[in-house]
């Protein structure tokens, strides 16, 4: 069978890269990263990709979907042709400039040059006007609406592109970027090959998918291939404990190589980098709230380990690729559990060890159930004398057997209600609920037996006077 029949089959039994018959060229600069075997999404996607059909790809962080597409890319790209011939938009300015360096990297191992650009918005626009001015792209990266500008204004040629990307598609929609990628698409040729990859795939994204993807090739690479066997889940409980004392703790002890904390706000991350720029500890801080030249200087400071310490929002966990994170602590549980994913898919990769710590509060253990559905195995951990020790399982006090007796109905609600509240004392307020309830049933009791007697006392009343009158 030659080359092209196996890709139009769209063979995946691939035990590494050199299965998938790629260009010498990408070989190599596969081997310079370490990358030999491919993972399950680019396995299965890379021969379907480049048999020439269009794709939806349900995949997660860390799974390695930016090399699904970028290798098929160039391995079919016409190095002496002039013009734009693949296009990249992916939501967040990090996530274009990652997949811009991956690019780059591929690129390298080419004897001809091979023009890659990024058009992102927060980059000097009149110089990539005048490099457009010169030559086309052959391969374009960017954001939406930086791409949609340029080909609106007439600089960028994107209508000789017969390879469209979207990456991050539900991100893409939650950005309100679905309009602009839907302009640039509606301008590309009838026989567009299109790849969309996405966490999840949003009911609001399927008119979209239809309106452009005839037949396409959809797979769905499971959670659990997705997060690392070599990442340790540990799950600590903040109840009565100072949170910010505890993620100081848990920084400082032993050596982590490079540590992200997670927030689910700006302001979160704003306090906590405070509180530990307090306690002497050099953080970098990366969120919605630093400009992007600003974020781009951080992240090169990061990646050169100025900074041993990041405390980051979710757009960390999407959009920026921070090689050698040895642990993630989770300062509280993301509102979108597919982001705990995304967080805990920064550390683990490349089949190193990694750390993933979660702090939750009491009355958060229905999260913590979700999180489990996804595949996820905590091990429960407590903080103690500066050092993590094991601590026990938080459902077992469902495991033990009843040995109580069963409550009166009226108080099971009772029960749950302050259970729910998770406040001091509440253990003393049931017992008290409870004795006062015992109480009134005994003083019901009393009246009921009173008023039988009552009763008695008439009905015997009444029969001694009827027996007096005859």
């Amino acid at each position: 069978m030659s080359r092209d029949d196996s890709r139009v089959k769209g063979e995946t039994m691939t035990e590494t890269f050199k299965d998938l018959q790629l260009r010498p060229e990408l070989l190599e600069a596969l081997q310079e990263i370490n990358f030999v075997k491919p993972t399950p999404v680019q396995a299965k996607l890379i021969p379907v990709i480049l048999g020439g059909r269009s794709v939806v790809g349900q995949s997660q962080t860390g799974s390695g979907k930016t090399h699904a597409f970028l290798l098929p890319i160039f391995d079919q790209l016409k190095v002496d042709v002039d013009e734009v011939q693949a296009i990249i938009a992916t939501p967040s300015r990090e996530l274009a400039s990652q997949i811009y360096e991956d690019a780059k990297q591929l690129a390298g191992h080419f004897k001809d040059q091979i023009r890659i650009a990024n058009y992102v918005g927060g980059t000097d626009r009149s110089r990539q006007e005048r490099q457009l001015d010169k030559h086309q792209p052959q391969v374009v990266i960017g954001t939406p609406g930086r791409l949609r500008d340029f080909m609106e204004e007439h600089e960028l040629d994107l209508h000789t592109a017969h390879q469209f990307v979207i990456d991050e598609a539900d991100m893409t929609l939650d950005m309100g970027f679905l309009k602009d990628v839907d302009k640039i698409a509606g301008a590309l040729p009838k026989d567009l090959q299109m790849m969309v990859f996405s966490a999840t795939i949003p009911q609001k994204l399927q008119p979209f998918l239809k309106k452009y993807l005839t037949n396409p090739v959809v797979e769905e690479i499971p959670v659990t291939s997705i997060i690392s066997p070599t990442i340790d889940n540990w799950l600590i409980s903040t109840k009565g404990k100072q949170k910010d004392e505890l993620i100081y703790e848990l920084l400082t002890m032993g050596e982590p190589y490079l540590v992200l904390v997670f927030c689910n706000t700006k302001q979160r991350t704003a306090e906590l980098t405070a509180y530990l720029k307090g306690r002497g500890l050099k953080v970098a801080m990366i969120s919605g709230d630093v400009q992007a030249r600003e974020r781009k200087r951080v992240m090169k400071q990061v990646q050169n380990l100025d900074y041993q310490y990041v405390v980051a929002t979710d757009l960390a966990a999407r959009g920026i690729d921070i090689k050698g994170v040895s642990h993630v602590i989770n300062d509280d549980i993301p509102h979108d559990l597919d982001f705990f994913i995304h967080r805990v898919g920064r550390t683990g990769r490349n089949g190193m060890p990694g750390i993933a710590i979660t702090l939750y509060k009491p009355g958060e253990e229905n999260e913590i159930a979700e999180i489990e559905k996804l595949g996820v195995k905590f091990a429960p951990k407590d903080v103690r004398h500066g050092e993590v020790v094991d601590s026990y399982d938080r459902n077992r006090r469902f495991q033990r057997t009843a040995t109580h007796e069963k409550l009166d109905p009226t108080l099971v609600g009772m029960v749950k209600k302050k259970k729910k509240k998770i406040k001091p004392g509440y253990k003393h307020q049931i017992k008290t609920a409870i004795k006062r309830k015992a109480q009134a049933d005994k003083r019901i009791e009393m009246r009921e037996s009173a008023r039988s007697q009552r009763r008695q006392n008439r009905r015997q009343g009444e029969s001694q006077r009827s027996n007096r009158s005859h």
